[in-house]
């Protein structure tokens, strides 16, 4: 049997992260919680569950990718001769079952370096936010160009690119993958039930905080790999700029000279998008209503992406590294 270490981080998850640490402590299994600066009692709550615990300095600005850095090397020094990582989110909880599956398939595959599995929504009913979280997990199965914030990991491959980017705030999976495929790894998704997240998302403010966020990440991702064959996140950095900027851009340059036809400039394009992306969320299994609402907001999120990029140049130009962008009452790691 291979030995299995876990790593779970967050912040102020309160009850989900009691129900994240039971669902991995298991005999043998080693578990680190890593907080960063959590006010509720997080860090004595897992302790009392006898896992080890890591507080991060926060006079360093806090990513996840340097709290799962941190778990990682903490675990290492407990268990050194450990093979397989699995790192999971404080708002999540792994499925019964998951961590054998996943340690039969990379045992299997020695090509293989990262195994996800499906991340699915636990309360999609508790609002119009988390069912949009639901749809976006449902990702397609077999090899992947990358990863979520949930997967199990083979230790001597990502010890072999030195694990996450530290730096980034958001996308710092995909960015990981991308430098494990570079080094001949595969990256497998596979149908199998892996973790239940708890959102608790309930107003627009939120789900407009994380799209900012996402843009950010795309523009980052883009700028650090979009000159080379990779081409990573080019392709959705540039998407923001025609959707939210371009076309905007045009139809209000050219209003007067239309009459006001320019309009359909921005009108037109989004609604023949939506429309791609709803009847694609239907064949996905999703109902129709579902479908129309998951349309409608990946038109209407290229608006905060945008700022995420335009956040991102200012602080490149101001040569600081950006804080995370919270996005919960709490901060968030997912």
């Amino acid at each position: 049997m291979q030995s299995i270490g876990v790593v779970a981080i967050g912040r102020n998850e309160g009850e989900r992260l009691y129900q994240c640490l039971l669902s991995v402590i298991g005999e043998g299994r080693t578990v680190v919680y890593v907080d960063s600066g959590s006010t509720d009692g997080s860090v004595a709550l897992a302790r009392s569950l006898g896992v080890h615990v890591v507080e991060l300095d926060l006079s360093i600005k806090f990513t996840a990718a340097r709290a799962r850095n941190a778990g990682f090397e903490y675990l290492l020094q407990v268990q050194p001769e450990l093979e397989l990582i699995q790192f999971v989110d404080g708002d999540c909880r792994v499925v019964e079952g998951w961590l054998e599956r996943a340690v039969r398939e990379l045992v299997a595959q020695p090509e293989v370096v990262v195994v996800c599995g499906r991340r699915r929504e636990e309360f999609p009913d508790n609002s119009i936010y988390n069912r949009l979280f639901d749809i976006e997990w449902n990702t397609a199965i077999g090899e992947a160009k990358s990863c979520g914030g949930d997967s199990m990991m083979k230790v001597s491959a990502f010890k072999n690119v030195g694990g996450f980017n530290p730096k980034l705030i958001a996308g710092e999976e995909p960015e990981l993958c991308l430098r494990l495929r570079r080094a001949g790894g595969k990256i497998l998704r596979i149908d199998a039930e892996m973790t239940l997240h708890d959102a608790q998302m309930t107003r627009f403010g939120q789900w407009w905080k994380r799209s900012i966020r996402s843009g950010y990440a795309f523009t980052e991702g883009a700028w650090l790999y979009g000159r080379t064959p990779d081409r990573h996140w080019v392709r959705e950095s540039n998407r923001i700029w025609l959707w939210a900027a371009v076309l905007p851009l045009l139809a209000v340059v050219g209003l007067l000279p239309t009459r006001g036809l320019s309009i359909l400039l921005v009108l037109i394009p989004h609604t023949l998008v939506a429309y791609r992306l709803y009847r694609r969320t239907l064949r996905r299994g999703f109902q129709q209503k579902d479908a129309i609402v998951y349309a409608l907001f990946c038109a209407i999120e290229k608006y905060p992406q945008l700022l995420g990029k335009i956040e991102f140049y200012i602080f490149r130009l101001l040569k600081r590294q950006r804080s995370i962008v919270e996005y919960k009452g709490a901060a968030s790691t997912s």
